[in-house]
């Protein structure tokens, strides 16, 4: 069963956010100067538009379930597909997937705890969306600090040290980046 009416156009719009924020994330520093998450999410989309009328969707719930497992399948190719030479095929997959996973975890950690009454999370989901699509607004340095600190859990001196730049740096990157979303988000009451 699909969710009625939704198609291409509606995926692209509702869940391109959501799509960037999980692929940047899942990339790493590692794998974006090889993958660009644009690209990632393009073609995820198209594939989940060529098999959406036979997805196992009945909700937003198992439709963002559904685009996580479709956007893995999509990281593993691309990268299968740039290292055909040298590769362990189980340790890349297990490391795109995980990442898709803990991207996803990282998201949801950002709203409130977990709620578990079908109205709560289609709110939870709602929040989810719109949080994902304010930090494609974002400024690119901006939005690479704060998906690297929140997203992929890593301390302001690792992500000072990846990108070149000083701690003091990297924290007014974060400190801008989470005023810009503040500004952004105004019904989270500012809870970043």
């Amino acid at each position: 069963m699909t969710i009625p009416g939704i198609d291409l156009q509606d995926l692209a719009l509702k869940y391109r956010g959501y799509l960037w924020a999980l692929a940047s994330a899942s990339l790493g520093t590692g794998f974006r100067n090889q993958l660009d998450p644009a690209d990632v999410v393009q073609t995820t989309l198209l594939r989940a538009a060529e098999s959406l009328a036979t997805s196992p969707v009945s909700d937003e719930e198992s439709l963002l379930a559904w685009l996580r497992q479709v956007l893995k399948s999509v990281l593993v190719d691309e990268y299968r597909r740039l290292h055909r030479d040298r590769r362990d095929i189980r340790r890349e997959q297990q490391l795109l997937e995980s990442g898709v996973d803990a991207s996803a975890a990282g998201l949801q950690a950002c709203l409130a705890a977990d709620q578990t009454s079908p109205s709560l999370a289609a709110v939870r989901n709602e929040r989810l969306l719109l949080l994902a699509d304010a930090l494609v607004q974002l400024p690119t340095e901006q939005r690479e600090v704060v998906v690297q600190r929140y997203l992929e859990g890593r301390s302001v001196a690792s992500i000072a040290d990846s990108l070149g730049r000083t701690v003091p740096a990297v924290a007014g990157l974060l400190r801008r980046g989470l005023e810009q979303l503040r500004s952004l988000l105004p019904e989270f009451g500012g809870q970043f």
